[in-house]
C-alpha cells in the first residue's frame, strides 16, 4: 500500500481519499487543543501561508488519546484553531493514532518512520514524561504525544518524523527543499 490508497474523514465526517493529495508536499500532524504544545498551530499556520501557493498541504488530525488534551467534537476544534490561532488549513475528524481503533493512514505513517527520539529544548523533559508511563517507548513506532508531524514528499513517499518537540519552524527548510 502506499499513502494514496488511504481514505480519511473530513470534520463533518465525509472521505477524502489520500490521492486527492498527489503531486503535494504534505505535513501530517495529530494535534490537540489543550497541550503545552498547541502554540504550535501559529508556526503551523506560518508554515500554511508561506508555502501553500508552493504546494504545501498541511492535514490536521486531531487526537485525544494524550492526555484528554482535545475533549470538544470536530466542530469545537475547527472553532478553536480559527479564533485562538487563525488557522486557514482545516482540521480533519477526530482519530486515534494508537491502538486497536487507530486510523489505517497513521497505522502507514508508522510503519514508514519509526520514533527517532525526542529533540530540542523539551526534549529531556519528554523522555522522563513519557518514560515514565512506558519504558520502552523508545523501542515502539507509537505516537508518544500530541503534535507528531510526517513530512511527505511530492510522490507520496514518508521523508521524516518530528516529534512533538520540535517547532514547526524547524520544518521549513525541509520543506522548502521538497516544494
Amino acid at each position: 500500500m502506499a499513502i494514496y490508497d488511504y481514505t480519511v474523514l473530513d470534520r463533518k465526517g465525509n472521505e477524502v481519499s489520500m490521492a486527492d493529495f498527489k503531486g503535494k508536499v504534505l505535513l501530517i500532524v495529530n494535534t490537540a487543543t489543550g497541550c503545552g504544545f498547541t502554540p504550535q498551530y501559529k508556526g503551523l499556520e506560518e508554515l500554511w501561508q508561506k508555502y501553500h501557493e508552493k504546494g504545501l498541504e498541511i492535514l490536521d488530525f486531531p487526537c485525544d488519546q494524550f492526555g484528554h488534551q482535545a475533549p470538544e467534537d470536530d466542530e469545537g476544534i475547527h472553532e478553536f484553531c480559527q479564533m485562538k490561532y487563525h488557522t486557514s488549513f482545516d482540521n480533519f475528524k477526530k482519530i486515534e493514532v494508537n491502538g486497536e481503533n487507530e486510523i489505517p493512514l497513521y497505522t502507514y505513517l508508522k510503519s514508514q518512520k519509526g520514533f527517532a527520539g525526542f529533540t530540542g529544548a523539551k526534549g529531556a523533559f519528554m523522555s522522563l514524561f513519557i518514560g515514565k508511563s512506558d519504558p520502552d517507548y523508545k523501542n515502539t513506532p507509537s505516537i508518544k504525544w500530541n503534535f507528531t508531524k510526517f513530512l511527505v514528499d511530492r510522490e507520496g513517499n514518508v521523508i521524516e518524523r518530528f516529534e512533538s518537540t520540535v517547532e514547526p519552524n524547524k520544518i521549513a527548510e525541509k520543506i522548502e527543499a521538497l516544494l
